[in-house]
């Protein structure tokens, strides 16, 4: 094998494939350093387009007393820990720190397994990724008595040396981005397909009343996307996912009981819906009592009490109306991790132009609309809008100028 094959950004592949073999898992998420999306590595050394493709997305996540070259949240494989049972509700923070052969062909094992353990104070689990002829037994030694799991990197197959044990432990800002990334509510392109909030407040009463869900939406005029309905429900913590289908959450209750004192019958609150259908008025003065019932839910999602308390230091420091890119630049300074995975697209192209090695953000990158996350600008942002907490609706990313989009 090459030195380049057995190079650290290749290294950190294989171990990302053996712990995150699958991007699309529910509960799942990770994100490799920011220095990871760069062209060149070391010493001038290429990085494959393959190989940052397979490493995206990218973030500059701090994690206990530094920045692990990746961070992720999934429920692992029982052969990667050292007990057989976790808490599956809660899956673990796993942070990695990858080495591979310098140009002088050496592997700094030892410096490996110490930034892992120092990742310990805020992960649950850590392990350190190398080539696998670069470990001996003292190395496997320290590992296991700093609790850090050692994966041996061998072309593509990884061996768990030494599995980790899973440890709690309280996390940072940056961490629970991550963390929100994984859950049921994390933003993905797949999150909020419909810009209104009605939309997803008429699917937990059409999933509660008798008679067929799709066909009650559209009975009613609520929405003809049921799917998009179901899928924003889930997201906004209305409704959740089992294998016998979409049931309400203590939230989507309350829905159905503010329905039922409010008009005696789902049914009857559902009529009321149509005589809301294509209406572009502001929900909070079309139907200020619905309004504010979707208030609440909108409030209760997590990214909304984020982005409201950094929209209300702005205007405490005399900017009331700042654009996208003011926003997205200022709220990058207070939480850089939730930033990026708020506004920026996770593509390789997206994260590496707006990020440099040492995830310090590009601000000439934010003007270009195309950089941006839809679920967010356009459609969340468009329900922040009808609820009453922002001034704008939201836009499409191909038809915005984030210098001229107001927050």
């Amino acid at each position: 094998m090459s030195t380049v094959a057995r190079s650290e950004p290749a290294v950190l592949a294989a171990a990302k494939s053996r712990l995150f073999p699958d991007p699309d898992e529910p509960h799942t998420y990770a994100v490799c350093d920011t220095q990871f999306g760069q062209e060149t590595w070391i010493h001038g050394e290429r990085i494959s387009e393959t190989v940052r493709d397979h490493l995206a997305p990218f973030n500059h996540v701090r994690v206990g007393s530094g920045y692990p070259d990746l961070v992720g949240v999934r429920k692992l494989d029982d052969d990667l820990l050292a007990v057989d049972r976790v808490d599956e509700s809660n899956p673990p923070l796993v942070a990695v720190e990858s080495k591979g052969y310098t140009a002088d062909g050496t592997v700094d094992v030892e410096r490996g397994i110490v930034q892992a353990y120092d990742r310990l104070g805020e992960a649950n689990a850590v392990y350190v990724a190398v080539p696998a002829a670069a470990v001996d037994q003292p190395n496997r030694t320290l590992a296991r008595e700093l609790n850090v799991g050692v994966l041996a990197v061998d072309g593509e197959a990884v061996e768990v040396l030494e599995p980790p044990r899973v440890v709690g432990n309280s996390a940072s800002d940056d961490a629970r981005a991550i963390r929100f990334q994984a859950s049921a509510q994390g933003v993905t392109d797949q999150s909020f397909g419909l810009n209104h909030p009605k939309n997803y407040l008429g699917y937990p009463l059409a999933l509660y009343a008798d008679g067929d869900t799709a066909a009650l939406l559209d009975q009613y005029k609520v929405v003809g996307a049921t799917e998009s309905a179901r899928r924003g429900s889930a997201f906004l913590g209305l409704t959740e996912e089992t294998t016998a289908g979409p049931r309400l959450t203590p939230l989507g209750d309350e829905v159905v009981r503010f329905a039922l004192d409010r008009c005696g019958t789902v049914a009857a609150a559902l009529a009321e819906f149509a005589a809301w259908y294509r209406s572009r008025k502001r929900f909070t003065e079309l139907a200020p009592a619905w309004g504010q019932l979707a208030r609440r839910v909108v409030w209760a999602y997590p990214a909304t009490p984020l982005l409201v308390e950094e929209l209300q230091r702005l205007y405490d420091d005399g900017l009331d109306a700042p654009s996208l890119v003011e926003f997205v630049t200022r709220l990058h300074r207070s939480h850089p991790s939730f930033a990026v995975e708020l506004f920026l697209r996770g593509t390789e192209t997206v994260r590496s132009r707006a990020l440099d090695a040492d995830g310090t953000l590009d601000r000439s990158a934010l003007t270009d609309g195309e950089v941006y996350h839809s679920p967010t600008v356009f459609q969340l942002k468009a329900m922040l809008y009808h609820v009453g907490l922002l001034t704008e609706r939201g836009s499409e990313p191909s038809n915005l100028d984030p210098t001229a989009d107001v927050w």
